[in-house]
């Protein structure tokens, strides 16, 4: 099991930027793909992003690509997500979460295939 906990959220006008971070204890996090995930309120856990576990390989929804970026220092333990150009709809809870198996080959945008979840970090933008 890996313990994740979310932190950088925070309130940004439209146009700013925040970076979140995703740090995990327990088993070896390097192994693993990690995905971020949001959900406003009144909606869907959706996706946000995911990185393979050696960080070569990285995958966005189409509403945050060419805004967002997913990277990962493994020597941290940590999973970061930069988020510029923020939106009042990029407003949410912003979770992290661990792909189920390691060395993992695909990355999944669908919560189903990640586990561990994080306790959340809120992201407000204003207008």
């Amino acid at each position: 099991q890996v313990q994740l906990v979310e932190s950088g959220g925070g309130l940004v006008q439209a146009g700013g930027s925040l970076r979140l971070s995703c740090a995990a204890s327990g088993r070896t996090f390097s192994r693993y793909a990690v995905a971020w995930f949001r959900q406003a309120p009144g909606k869907e856990r959706e996706f946000v992003a995911a990185i393979r576990w050696s960080g070569s390989t990285t995958s966005y929804a189409d509403s945050v690509k060419g805004r967002f970026t997913i990277s990962r220092d493994n020597d941290k333990n940590t999973v970061y997500l930069q988020m510029n150009s923020l939106k009042p709809e990029d407003t949410a809870v912003y979770y992290c979460a661990v792909d189920r198996l390691p060395y993992g080959s695909t990355l999944y945008s669908a919560p189903i295939k990640y586990e561990d979840w994080g306790q959340g970090t809120q992201v407000t933008v204003s207008s």
